[in-house]
C-alpha cells in the first residue's frame, strides 16, 4: 500500500479523536465552564451539526481545487477549530469552535477516498479506502480512552491541544506523501451536483441513513445498558467503548477486500448481520461476558456498512465523486442525530434500557431494503456495478495504476 495511505489514516485518527472525545470530556466541561451536562451535550450535536453542514458546502467549493491542496486545506482547518476550543474562553465560542471542527470532517473523507482509490490497481480499491478509515476506529480504540484521560488529569483543553498537535502532523504528512494527481477533465461544480442527483447515489445516502441509525440508537445509550442492565461498574465503560471500537477496526480490515470482491453483497450481508446481533444483543445483555462478545461483534458488523456504502455511492458518481462521497458522512451524521433520538424516545415512552436494540434493529432492517431495491433498479442500468466487485472510480484522468507509481 502506498505511504500516502498512513498519511490519510494519521488525519482520520485525529478527526475520530476529536469527534468522539467530547462525549467523555463533558463532566469536565461543564464544571470548568459552569453550565450543565445536558447543556454541554450541544457541543456533540455542534460538532455533527458541522459535518453535515459542511460535508456538501466544503466539497462543493473546492471542486475545482487540486485534491492534494484541498486535504491540506480541510485538515488547517480542522487544526484551526481544535486550537480555538482549546483556547474558548466559555461556552459560546466553545459551541463555535466545535462546529468550525466539524466543518471539514465529511469533505475530508469524501476526498480522501477518491484519492485512496486513485493511489492503488483496480480491484484493490476498497482496500484503499478501508486503510483510510481505519485511522477512525482506531481512534475509538486507542485515540479517545487516552485523550479522555488526558482530559481528565490534565483538563479538557489540554485534550484538544494534543489534537491541535495531531492535525499539524496530518498536514505534514499530507503534504510530504501525497501525490499531485491531476484533475479529472470536465470537472466542477455542475457536475459534481449532477452526479449527485443520481438516483442510485441518492438510494445510496438512504441506506447510509436508515442502515447506520441502526447502530447509533444502540451506541449512543451502551454505557447506561452496560451499567443499568449488564451490572458493569461506570469504571468499566471505557473498556466497552474500547472493545467497540475494536470490533470496528476489524470490520474494516474484513470489509475491504469483501467489497473489492462482491460490493453488493458485502452491503446486503453487513447490514442483515447488523440487524441480527441488535436482536441478540436484546438478549445477551443481561450476561456480562456475552455483552462484551456481541458489543465487539455490533461494531465489526456495524462498521462493515461503511466501506461498501462509501465506495457504492463513489462508482455511481463515478464522473464526478467527491460531492457524493463527502455527502455520505453527512448521512452518517444524519444517522448518528436520528438514531440517538429514536432510541432515546423508546426509553422516554418507558420500553426499557434495551428498547434501543430492537429500534436499531428495525432501523438497520428499512436500510437493508433500501439497499436490496437499489439492487434491483440498478440490475439493467447500464454500466451498473454488479456482485462481483467494485467497477473503476474514476473514469478519466490518470489511471490509478500510474499513480500509484507516483508513491510506490
Amino acid at each position: 500500500m502506498p505511504l500516502a495511505l498512513l498519511a490519510l489514516a494519521v488525519s482520520a485518527f485525529g478527526i475520530g479523536t476529536t469527534e468522539f472525545v467530547m462525549m467523555g470530556l463533558l463532566p469536565n466541561v461543564a464544571d470548568d465552564l459552569g453550565t450543565s451536562v445536558p447543556t454541554a451535550g450541544y457541543l456533540v450535536s455542534a460538532y455533527a451539526l458541522g459535518v453535515v453542514v459542511g460535508a456538501p458546502l466544503l466539497a462543493a467549493l473546492g471542486s475545482r481545487v487540486p485534491r492534494k491542496r484541498m486535504l491540506v486545506m480541510l485538515m488547517g482547518l480542522f487544526t484551526i477549530g481544535n486550537l480555538a476550543s482549546a483556547l474558548a474562553p466559555s461556552f459560546g465560542p466553545l459551541l463555535a469552535a466545535r462546529v468550525l471542527a466539524g466543518l471539514p470532517h465529511g469533505a475530508f473523507f469524501g476526498v480522501g477516498a477518491v484519492v485512496a482509490a486513485r493511489l492503488v490497481a483496480e480491484g484493490r480499491q476498497a482496500r484503499a479506502v478501508a486503510t483510510m478509515f481505519l485511522g477512525l476506529t482506531v481512534a475509538n480504540i486507542v485515540g479517545v480512552p487516552a485523550a479522555t484521560l488526558l482530559g481528565q488529569h490534565l483538563g479538557w483543553r489540554a485534550t484538544f491541544l494534543v489534537v491541535t498537535g495531531i492535525g499539524l502532523l496530518a498536514m505534514a504528512a499530507l503534504a510530504a506523501l501525497v501525490p499531485d494527481l491531476p484533475r479529472e477533465s470536465g470537472g466542477g461544480l455542475g457536475r459534481e451536483l449532477r452526479a449527485l442527483g443520481d438516483r442510485q447515489v441518492l438510494l445510496g445516502l438512504l441506506t447510509a441513513v436508515f442502515g447506520f441509525a441502526g447502530v447509533f440508537a444502540v451506541y449512543s445509550y451502551l454505557a447506561s445498558m452496560m451499567t443499568e442492565v449488564t451490572g458493569f461498574a461506570e469504571s468499566s465503560v471505557t473498556v466497552v467503548l474500547a472493545l467497540f471500537g475494536l470490533g470496528m477496526t476489524l470490520g474494516a480490515l474484513a470489509a475491504g477486500p469483501l467489497t473489492d470482491r462482491a460490493l453488493r453483497p458485502t452491503l446486503y450481508g453487513s447490514l442483515a448481520a447488523l440487524a441480527a446481533v441488535l436482536v441478540v444483543l436484546d438478549f445477551a445483555v443481561h450476561v456480562k461476558w456475552a455483552a462484551l462478545v456481541t458489543v465487539v461483534v455490533l461494531g465489526a458488523v456495524g462498521f462493515m456498512t461503511t466501506t461498501p456504502l462509501q465506495m457504492l455511492i463513489m462508482n455511481k458518481a463515478r464522473q464526478a465523486p467527491t460531492l457524493a462521497a463527502a455527502s455520505n458522512h453527512s448521512a452518517f451524521n444524519l444517522a448518528n442525530a436520528g438514531g440517538a433520538w429514536l432510541g432515546g424516545a423508546a426509553i422516554a415512552a418507558g420500553w426499557g434500557w434495551t428498547s434501543p436494540t430492537l429500534v436499531g434493529a428495525a432501523l438497520a432492517v428499512v436500510g437493508l431494503a433500501v439497499a436490496v431495491l437499489a439492487g434491483l433498479l440498478d440490475r439493467d442500468r447500464p454500466g451498473a456495478t454488479g456482485a462481483s466487485g467494485v467497477s473503476r472510480v474514476v473514469a478519466s484522468g490518470e489511471p490509478a495504476e500510474r499513480a500509484a507509481e507516483h508513491v510506490g
